[in-house]
Parts: C-alpha cells; structure tokens; sequence
C-alpha cells in the first residue's frame, strides 16, 4: 500500500514513488500499444480503443477520477518536460488559463461528432489524432508550469473530469507533483467538491463552466442519435453530423437556464453531471452488445441472439440508477481527487 503523512501533505516513500512511475511507463506503453493496433491493425485498433477503453473513461471518472489522473498517459507526457528539469515553468495568467478552458470544451464538442464521419473508422486518423493531442500536451509542459497549461486547462477529457468527478470515492497521494507551485488556482485535483464552475474568475472560466454542465447531456443524447457515415465526407454529411448533437445542446442549455432558478447551483450541477453520464451508457451499453442504431460501429460482442431487449431496457436503468445515487443523493464522498502536496514556499 503507498505510505502517505496526511499530517505534512503527499509524502510519498522512495518505493511508492517507483511503484507509481513503474505503473505510469506502462499505461504509456498501452498507449503506443494503441497506436500500433490502430495503425497497422485497424480493426482490432479500433475495437479496443473506442468499444473498451473509451466505454470504460467515463464510469472510471465517476468512481476514481483521482486514480485517473495519476495515470492519464496523456499527463505522463505532459509533465515528463518538468519531471526531467527543462519546462520553462511560465505562468499562465487567469486569462490565459479561462481561454484554455473554453478551447478543451469547444474542441471536445468539435471533435466528438466527427466520430460518426472519421475517428470510428479510420484507424490512422483516431492514432493521428491522439499522436496530436499528444504533441500538444509536451509542448504544453514544457513551455508551462506542472499541470497548468494541459491536465488543468487544455486537455479536452478535462471538463468531463470536472462534471463527472463531483463525487471521489478516495483520495490519492499526488503521484505527480512532490512539491505544490500553485500553479492553478483553486487546483482541481486538490480541492473537495471541485465543479466545472468552481472557477468563475473570467468571462472565459464562466462560459466553459457553463457549457460543460449544461451542453454536454443534450449533446449527448443528440450524439447518439447520429448513424456512422463511412465513406466520402462532404458538407451534407458534416452537417447531418452536427445537427443533432447541436440541436441537443441547445436544448440542454436552455433547460439548465430554466432549473437554475429552483434548484441551487451545486445541485443543478450533480443532476446534470449524472444525466450527461447516466444518457451516454444508456445508449452506449446496448449498442456495445449489438442493440444500437449503428452496429457495424458501436458493437464489442452480438449478443442480440442471446439476450432479448429486455435485458437491455434492465441495464441501462439500474446504471442510471446508480449514478444519480453516486453524484446525486450520496453524501458520504466529498474527497479530493488527491490529496495535496506540501507546498514549495514553505518547504523552502
């Protein structure tokens, strides 16, 4: 079990330090284990990435967000540039830090619907894309300090951390950072009952907290309403793309709006944090088993000869069930992800 001191902050001993880089460098090894399938193997590439790994992310963000962001192969390379001594460690400013946050929302919303028209079929587009976001999230480290410019700004899995880590079931010793630099300010990982709006300090904070809690369970409802089109991709395609998700989007927005005025603002929060998760398994889970609207895409194993729909109708409510308890009702996890560092001034 890692050695912790809640006393004098995340005190990690040498050996837990080892255990969690050890465990760090093979989560990277997967990743590029990825990337091979994706590009030489397309069609197992494809399988394991978006019908196992990425089925599994978000339930993973409602129950251990904070193991996550241990492990995020993504925030391995983010902060390798630092971990070795040559980040030029910049500020980033309120302002800066609001922009990134609108521009991780607004490529999700972006890159998401594309799905239907490239990433689910095209192996060496999705291993372009996350080959990308990758490069990004280096430069991102090396040019700012620890996890300002990309796990806490810019990476666009990060509003889905906010909305769907309302409620840690534990929290973590850092395996990133030894010491805290405030490099963000309130820190996601280390401050209990973080929201997406926790951060209201710009315009640019308040617009990408608002579209992370209210956008995202219309956009996915409208998301899953979209068929794949392989194929030659054109404007009416792109269109038929967006139109849904956005139109769900809108909608959602427009309903956020209407709640907030009988229902308190953390509340309104939870609701909507457990709808947006609760709608993307009801779709997704029958579609994983063969009973979705797209299942040359969305289907891990046909089970549709095996199991009669009820079954399906059974799962998706007791998984929607269970997350309204988890985020809504329970009112036992109120953790931060991780538990925070000594601080460098003091240590100093």
């Amino acid at each position: 079990m890692t050695n912790y001191n809640l006393k004098s902050g995340n005190q990690l001993s040498p050996s837990s330090i080892r255990i969690w880089r050890i465990v760090q460098v093979l989560l990277l090894f997967v990743g590029a284990g990825f990337l091979f399938g994706l590009i030489f193997y397309p069609d197992i590439g494809l399988q394991v990435f978006w019908n196992v790994f990425i089925t599994i992310v978000p339930a993973f963000l409602v129950i251990a967000v904070g193991l996550w962001r241990n492990i995020c192969p993504m925030a391995s390379l983010s902060l390798f540039p630092r971990h070795i001594g040559i980040s030029k460690k910049k500020k980033l400013t309120d302002t800066q830090s609001g922009k990134l946050n609108l521009i991780a929302i607004v490529a999700l919303l972006v890159l998401v619907p594309l799905r239907h028209a490239i990433f689910d079929m095209n192996g060496l587009a999705t291993a372009l894309l996350i080959i990308s976001l990758g490069v990004i999230s280096i430069i991102a480290g090396y040019l700012y300090d620890w996890k300002s410019a990309w796990c806490s700004s810019l990476c666009p899995v990060y509003p889905i951390e906010k909305l769907y880590g309302l409620k840690s079931t534990f929290s973590l010793p850092n395996a990133h950072c030894d010491e805290c630099h405030r490099c963000v300010t309130p820190c996601p990982d280390t401050t209990p009952e973080i929201n997406p709006l926790s951060s209201k300090k710009t315009t640019y904070h308040k617009i990408s907290g608002f579209l992370t809690v209210a956008a995202l369970p219309g956009f996915i409802w409208g998301w899953f309403q979209v068929p794949a089109y392989p194929g030659t991709i054109g404007m009416q395609e792109l269109f038929a793309i967006y139109k849904l998700p956005i139109l769900g989007l809108l909608v959602s927005c427009m309903l956020y709006l209407v709640m907030k005025r009988f229902f308190q603002e953390r509340v309104l929060i939870s609701i909507f944090s457990a709808t947006a998760v609760s709608c993307y398994y009801w779709f997704r889970l029958p579609a994983l088993f063969g009973f979705g609207m797209s299942p040359e895409t969305g289907t891990l194993i046909d089970l549709t000869a095996v199991l009669p729909e009820w079954s399906m109708t059974l799962l998706v409510i007791s998984t929607a069930l269970f997350f309204f308890w988890w985020i809504v009702f329970n009112k036992q996890n109120k953790n931060p992800w991780v538990i925070r560092p000594v601080y460098a001034d003091k240590v100093a």
